[in-house]
């Protein structure tokens, strides 16, 4: 069976890797001319299933409001009165309440805590190195009420039985001593032992060997143009380098999933959320990560890759604008520099800006259309390092007809009907 997969960024490069490994005749499509050049080439670095949560939470609407008076705000929101932009943050604002986020969160946990597996899977398999880490997570709470806030949080994960450790500000510095010359800053915070590091970029460079050597076809330089339907069914892609006929076609185009669907009448509620970072060398490691640090004022997540800092943050709802302007990076800049700025140089950071496609709700949309032969993984906004492999695993078995390892009902776009 020939199957396309359009976008060669982590989620559709892990798709092509499981689809492979089932027997299917692979060809993955994408505009850039290599592999992870996108959303996936510089995201945060984190492989975070216990810290995986929708951004639609309950108390997010009165944050939002003040986060935009802030300088340091992890929302930003362009003036651009842009209908597509407000319908999204409607339904958004409609998931900020507990039973939502309790539902939302409980399905994000349970895929990427699936996908997790699948990287370890995949490391004993293959043996793929990727300046891979395992030192967990640790969320860092510098007010009271966001320790007790934490506690809706800890519930969930108990009743998913997450591994988590509540810390003091002496217990942080157990695990993070970098944080030593700052730890008076924090009130507490929450450690998640199992979550993972690693460098994205690195990793579909790697697993592209991997699927070279399953016989996957890549054809890079290509733009999608549009999806030929007939008769209800899948009969071929149309990019500027001609029409390819194959018989299941999976769009994991992140934010550009969009458009290119709704030109033939399927719609998914997914907004491309801008983010941004920065890698810098770590000059003295005394004072760097150990593993990740999640500072919840300002929404940073700040994570040891090898010899490296990888610093990123920011939501910011401005279209498909790619534009790098410096204000936008003076918040992870700030973070960095306020938590580990003697480990560090900042003045040779690397910046990087990406789209990450988000939906309402967090959750991605992984599986069927109404389209015969059609299919999709796409919308998985912050997380989709996190959740690539494991829905990558999910969708290889919907498409292959075997039974999926955990329940893929509520990721299904029929969620949406």
């Amino acid at each position: 069976m020939r199957v396309c997969v359009l976008g060669a960024g982590v989620v559709g490069l892990t798709s092509a890797y499981y689809l492979a490994k089932k027997g299917f005749e692979v060809t993955v499509i994408d505009r850039q001319e290599g592999v992870a050049l996108e959303t996936s080439f510089a995201n945060a670095g984190q492989i975070s299933p216990g810290y995986s949560a929708p951004w639609a939470a309950p108390g997010i609407p009165l944050k939002a409001i003040k986060w935009l008076m802030q300088k340091h705000a992890p929302l930003k929101v362009s003036a651009d009165p842009e209908l597509k932009k407000l319908a999204w943050m409607g339904k958004m604002l409609a998931n900020c309440n507990e039973k939502s986020y309790d539902v939302n969160k409980s399905r994000m946990v349970a895929l990427a805590e699936y996908s997790r597996d699948q990287f370890i899977a995949m490391r004993k398999e293959i043996g793929i190195k990727y300046d891979d880490g395992q030192g967990g997570l640790t969320q860092l709470f510098r007010k009271d009420e966001q320790v007790e806030a934490s506690e809706k949080d800890i519930k969930v994960l108990k009743a998913l039985n997450v591994p988590h450790q509540v810390l003091t500000p002496t217990q942080i510095l157990e695990v993070e001593p970098g944080l030593t010359p700052v730890i008076h800053k924090f009130k507490g915070g929450l450690r998640l032992v199992g979550d993972e590091t690693g460098d994205c970029f690195v990793f579909c460079q790697e697993l592209k060997k991997h699927c070279d050597d399953l016989g996957v076809t890549f054809k890079f330089g290509a733009a999608i143009e549009r999806l030929v339907v007939e008769g209800g069914k899948i009969r071929a892609v149309k990019t500027d380098q001609g029409d390819f006929e194959f018989d299941n076609v999976l769009v994991s185009m992140g934010s550009y999933s969009k458009e290119l669907l709704k030109a033939i009448d399927i719609s998914i509620p997914v907004y491309p959320v801008k983010g941004y970072s920065l890698t810098v060398p770590i000059t003295d490691s005394q004072f760097a990560p150990i593993s990740t640090v999640m500072d919840e004022t300002y929404k940073v997540a700040v994570t040891r890759l090898g010899g490296r800092i990888r610093a990123a943050g920011t939501a910011e709802l401005n279209g498909y604008n790619l534009d790098l302007p410096k204000v936008r990076t003076e918040t992870i800049t700030h973070v960095v520099h306020d938590l580990f700025n003697q480990g560090c140089e900042l003045s040779q950071a690397d910046y990087w800006t990406g789209l990450r496609p988000m939906t309402p709700d967090g959750t991605p949309v992984v599986g069927r259309t109404g389209v015969d032969g059609l299919y999709l993984n796409t919308g998985h906004g912050t997380l989709g390092w996190t959740m690539s492999c494991g829905s990558a695993a999910v969708i290889a078995d919907i498409m292959s007809g075997d039974k999926t390892e955990i329940d893929s009902q509520d990721l299904s776009v029929q969620r949406y009907k």
